[in-house]
């Protein structure tokens, strides 16, 4: 641990005061280090208070993306965010974790911005600086690709949940895998598996997510906004973005564990509570062109595919690689 960071550790713990005499006693650093310590982080964003005779206080932190700001508010998990990297600016979170063979499972890589985000059907997914939280987690289960498809609908159970936790709000879930408030769209999630040729065995799955956090009406462009919105929007208010994303991949830690044990009964459960398009009229729309389709949403099964009544009364179901659900009037009415 450099000085920058021994320094911000021993603040965070103090509610009051720390003299530079007993930061440097405690830290084995010299007094001129910790000057240069408080001074990078005060540079860095965060507010630090010096007063003669008391020493230094944190009064106020960024809302950085950074590891220790996330760490700060991150407790023990299992596998997911043991390794964690943050960068300012990527391409895509997804594409770097892709690009790190050597990772280990539950290495989540988290950016401030993203130049070419993508959601599915490789269409854009808008991430502007220090707005969002774009995080993405390399997962390396020991599971056939049949026990894999739920882990998209896991992912948006476990945004829920964080969301849940952080801010007060109860986001839904617009079928197969969108957050939502407010019928509109909150986060975007992209699950991207590599296979090995010869076996089929799995190699790794990314999972990426996308949460607007601070973004305003007039950030997202016009066809952008007529569907989605922000925490902000909804509530008023900023929200944390390292506590957030901390949450967050404790939540993906828990889900991760079930997945791992093929308890899945919880989270079927909470899906189905949180499932906006049940019982509601909706239109299908098939992936590569075709008629669309208006059917009653009626269950989600076990693999959280979603069953449907057709207008001739039968029902079947249909999975998240075949259509895309609207509502009928709107993104999720």
């Amino acid at each position: 641990m450099n000085s920058r960071e021994a320094v911000l550790t021993l603040l965070r713990k103090e509610e009051g005061f720390l003299s530079g005499q007993e930061l440097s006693r405690r830290l084995g650093f010299s007094r001129a280090a910790v000057w240069k310590a408080v001074d990078a982080l005060r540079r860095e964003g965060y507010e630090i208070e010096a007063r003669t005779g008391l020493g230094y206080r944190l009064s106020a932190a960024p809302d950085a993306l950074t590891e220790p700001e996330i760490r700060s508010f991150l407790g023990e998990t299992a596998v997911v965010g043991r390794e964690l990297r943050c960068f300012e600016e990527l391409d895509s979170t997804n594409n770097y974790l892709k690009s790190q063979p050597d990772a280990p499972d539950g290495t989540a890589a988290v950016a401030d911005s993203q130049t070419a985000g993508r959601g599915r059907m490789d269409r854009s997914f808008q991430s502007p600086k220090g707005q969002g939280i774009y995080l993405s987690v390399l997962l390396r289960p020991p599971l056939p690709p049949d026990r894999l498809p739920p882990v998209t609908a896991l992912a948006g159970v476990s945004v829920c949940a964080a969301v849940e936790r952080v801010c007060g709000l109860c986001p839904g879930l617009k079928w197969p895998n969108d957050p939502v408030l407010n019928g509109k769209k909150l986060c975007g999630i992209l699950t991207e598996m590599s296979l090995e040729a010869e076996t089929g065995r799995v190699q790794s799955l990314v999972l990426g997510i996308g949460i607007n956090v601070g973004q305003r009406p007039e950030d997202f462009s016009p066809e952008v906004r007529e569907v989605a919105t922000s925490l902000l929007q909804v509530l008023g208010r900023p929200v944390s973005r390292p506590r957030l994303a901390a949450a967050l991949l404790e939540e993906l830690d828990r889900a991760y564990a079930a997945l791992l044990r093929g308890d899945l009964l919880e989270y079927q459960e909470a899906y189905r509570r949180r499932c906006v398009n049940l019982g509601k009229t909706v239109q299908l729309i098939p992936f590569g062109g075709g008629a669309r389709e208006t059917a009653r949403a009626l269950d989600v099964d076990g693999e959280f595919s979603l069953v449907v009544q057709g207008e001739d009364g039968r029902e079947r179901t249909v999975r998240s690689g075949e259509v895309s659900v609207r509502g009928l009037w709107g993104y999720t009415e």
